[in-house]
């Protein structure tokens, strides 16, 4: 393939699914309370609680337990919900900053990524985590702080629905990229028939043992590892 971009999912695409699932989502899981009560005035914070007890339907006096049964709702039905990401990506970034939190990326992915970085090709991430949150995994790995092989970074709030095809316009129109000059990697279908349709070129990286390891990804090609991509 040629391409100027390649965009990039991450769970299941560079990292093992069970990253976010497990270690992620348990680190943030008991920290959302605190976490509320002790940054009541961050705009940033105070916005999330809004929406969550908008979108949750609790009556604005609703307390921080009330609100936190709502958000761990929503991740145990693994729901892509903008608050709860925003609050999460937070947690996340201190939890990296701190040490408590490594980033373990597929063995493939850190080598690719610096050569194609070294090769000139632009990198860039879309994911349903926050921005914050992705660069904050990006910034403590175990193979290093790969923050700068990436120029940009999407998620849902900065360009929509991972599997409508308007995110995907949206984004080459940030990148101020030719559509078909982009290659983006995902182990979803729905997303890389998105993609397809705002005319990227796409990837189906089916890992062994993740979610959609056997799924059909139909005209996509298809990928088990990095290794097998030339750009």
């Amino acid at each position: 393939m040629t391409a100027d971009w390649v965009v990039l999912d991450i769970e299941g695409t560079l990292t093992a699914t069970s990253q976010v699932h497990v270690v992620l989502y348990d680190y943030a899981r008991p920290r959302l309370g605190p976490w509320i009560d002790a940054h009541g005035d961050d705009p940033v914070v105070r916005d999330a609680v809004a929406e969550t007890k908008k979108l949750g339907d609790l009556p604005e006096a609703a307390s921080t337990d009330e609100v936190v049964a709502v958000l761990h709702g929503w991740m145990n039905a693994d729901q892509k919900i903008a608050p709860l990401k925003t609050l999460q990506g937070l947690i996340w970034e201190k939890g990296y900053a701190d040490g408590d939190l490594t980033t373990e990326f597929f063995p493939d992915v850190a080598p690719k990524l610096r050569q194609w970085h070294a090769d000139g090709r632009r990198l860039a991430v879309f994911s349903s985590g926050s921005v914050a949150g992705q660069i904050a995994s990006f910034s403590r790995t175990t193979d290093g702080d790969l923050t700068p092989l990436f120029s940009k970074h999407f998620d849902t709030v900065n360009a929509g629905p991972k599997r409508e095809e308007p995110s995907y316009r949206a984004i080459a129109a940030a990148l101020d990229a030719d559509p078909a000059r982009v290659v983006f990697f995902s182990d979803v279908p729905a997303e890389l028939d998105a993609a397809g349709a705002a005319g990227w070129q796409t990837v189906g990286v089916a890992r062994k043992g993740e979610p959609f390891g056997d799924a059909d990804f139909g005209q996509h090609r298809k990928i088990g590892s990095f290794d097998e991509v030339s750009l």
